[in-house]
């Protein structure tokens, strides 16, 4: 017969930590606000020799995690290798890509039919003429008949997919969306400016989209030929800017190779070009904040903006012819 078990001492420790449970939450918290200390104007009070008075606050919010995709963008976007492969990785699966590979599938295809058809087509001309094996006897009929309709077979394949070819070669695939693109290197003197040039590109495509929606009346407070040029003059200051920044990045990696010595012009150099991109990067704002006045002005149902908006639009035009002379 089978002893009891006696779980007196068993229980009487859990009890014991179940009743320090606070203690430990405590110790906790004061750990994690030695790496998150309260700001005073969140509701806590100031340190004081190296502690936290605090009073009945509610612990730091846990950050949360960044979804799978979201880890993805941000290693991307900071180590190149990553980005490139990223970057086959889309180009590959773009539409117009998939059906250049099915129009050369094809291609093949039709190729290896033709070819197919051409050697059971001379074969039968062979076996039917007598010139192969001599005077015509059974087996060479035979012969003859198989090669024939092996070469009608193999010729419906080859019509048939020259169709197919046909067919896919007349197909208008739509054009492409242009994703943004790739921002420079984590540690590069360009990659600070390329993010802001990033976010005032978005904001200046919003705005622009607004101010080409008609109002009531059906105008809108600003000429469409206004907002188109202004359009296509961001556009050509933003390859502007991405080519100076693109020479930042050459003569930084023409600087980790160069010898020491060397070294200190060519940083001197990425300064002054960091100065002239950061100048390019503050137009392209000033065009940006126009377009935002512009359309707090069409709300109101004023017309005033219109100005700023042009002067801006050719301030940035000047900027960018400026920029273009540099490259």
């Amino acid at each position: 017969m089978t002893k009891r078990r006696d779980f007196s001492e068993f229980n009487a420790k859990l009890e014991k930590h179940i009743e320090r449970l606070p203690d430990y939450a405590q110790r906790a918290q004061e750990k994690l606000q030695r790496y998150f200390p309260p700001a005073d104007e969140a509701g806590g009070k100031p340190q004081q020799n190296g502690r936290t008075q605090r009073g009945p606050v509610s612990p730091p919010p846990v950050p949360r995690r960044p979804s799978a995709p979201a880890a993805f963008s941000a290693v991307a976007g900071q180590v190149p290798a990553v980005a490139e492969v990223r970057a086959k990785w889309q180009r590959w699966n773009e539409p117009s890509a998939k059906h250049q590979r099915r129009v050369r599938r094809t291609s093949r295809v039709l190729t290896l039919w033709v070819l197919v058809t051409i050697l059971f087509g001379v074969l039968t001309v062979l076996t039917a003429t007598g010139l192969l094996g001599g005077a015509v006897a059974g087996p060479e009929i035979g012969q003859a008949v198989f090669s024939g309709f092996a070469t009608l077979v193999f010729g419906t394949f080859s019509v048939r997919t020259g169709m197919r070819l046909r067919e896919l070669k007349k197909v208008e695939l739509p054009a492409a969306p242009s994703g943004p693109p790739p921002l420079p290197a984590a540690g590069s003197a360009a990659r600070e400016p390329m993010e802001r040039l990033a976010e005032s590109e978005a904001s200046l495509r919003e705005l622009l989209k607004q101010l080409s929606v008609p109002t009531s009346l059906g105008t809108t407070a600003v000429p469409e030929v206004s907002v188109a040029d202004a359009r296509a003059t961001a556009d050509e200051a933003a390859r502007a800017l991405r080519g100076l920044a693109d020479r930042i990045q050459a003569i930084e990696r023409g600087r980790n190779s160069a010898p020491e010595r060397e070294r200190s012009a060519l940083q001197a150099a990425i300064a002054k070009l960091r100065e002239q991109l950061d100048d390019g990067i503050e137009g392209y704002g000033g065009l940006v904040a126009a377009a935002g006045r512009a359309v707090a002005a069409s709300s109101d149902g004023m017309v005033t903006s219109r100005e700023a908006l042009t002067d801006a639009t050719d301030r940035l035009a000047g900027l960018a012819l400026a920029l273009k002379d540099l490259g």
